[in-house]
């Protein structure tokens, strides 16, 4: 295999497709991995060039390490890491419920940093490695809703200047992608999704293809490791008193 490898959860579906899709018309092979999503995982790997499928449950954070180390010992040019899957379950800022912290927290981001280090210690790139996490709009344009999805995303977020610090090789980099709302999520209607879309400062609905453009740069591109890019039209410089689903609806 002459192909720089890419490793990117939750890809089966939603923008996690649509990365892999992108690396794959660049020359990249993409490791697909999925969840519960193992029809669309199948079906994807079918439609790429160069690409595989591997299942892991990302709430057995020992499960998705032992899943890095295992890559790596066959990979020859693991380029890239890319944690894409997260949960998006509702509570708010009166109301932790404890189910949905302990397992925002799990998935969102203990996981992601354990494999972050996982990669880091056994993955062999021979030009540089590349841990990219995607985070939220919300660390800068935080409210009420999703308290303990925001708490997660804010933990993933503070061990991207760590991981960076800690690289054994200066040729490694650490970045985050930072989306806004792209895609239908939680329980929105078509129309509400159209609406939430355009509350952001350009009042312009932001592409997947716009993040999966985003993260090739980052791994082909030079920007300084510990970087975050916002991918959100503007979204994050608002503030907006609730998430863009309940501003939709009119809903303050």
């Amino acid at each position: 295999m002459n192909r720089p490898a890419v490793l990117i959860t939750g890809a089966a579906k939603r923008i996690g497709a649509e990365i892999a899709r992108r690396f794959d018309s660049a020359g990249w092979h993409v490791i697909i991995h999925y969840g519960n999503s193992a029809t669309e995982a199948e079906a994807l790997v079918a439609e790429l060039a160069s690409a595989e499928a591997i299942h892991c449950d990302l709430a057995d954070t020992d499960a998705a390490v032992a899943m890095i180390v295992s890559l790596a010992k066959r990979l020859p040019d693991w380029r890239a890491l890319i944690n894409s899957a997260s949960i998006f379950r509702y509570d708010d800022a009166t109301n932790l419920d404890r189910s949905t912290y302990n397992r925002s927290m799990i998935i969102n981001a203990k996981t992601p940093a354990r494999m972050a280090q996982a990669y880091l210690a056994h993955a062999i790139a021979p030009g540089g490695r590349r841990v990219i996490h995607v985070t939220d709009q919300k660390l800068e344009n935080s409210n009420p809703d999703f308290f303990s999805y925001t708490m997660s995303k804010h933990a993933l977020n503070a061990t991207i200047e760590m991981l960076r610090d800690g690289a054994a090789s200066a040729q490694d980099r650490v970045y985050g992608v930072a989306p806004g709302a792209i895609l239908a999520s939680h329980d929105q209607t078509d129309d509400e999704t159209d609406a939430s879309h355009v509350l952001n400062l350009l009042e312009r609905k932001t592409d997947a293809s716009e993040i999966a453009d985003a993260m090739l740069f980052l791994t082909e591109g030079h920007l300084a490791s510990g970087e975050t890019l916002f991918i959100d039209s503007g979204q994050h410089l608002l503030n907006q008193p609730r998430d863009v689903i309940y501003l939709a609806r009119g809903d303050q």
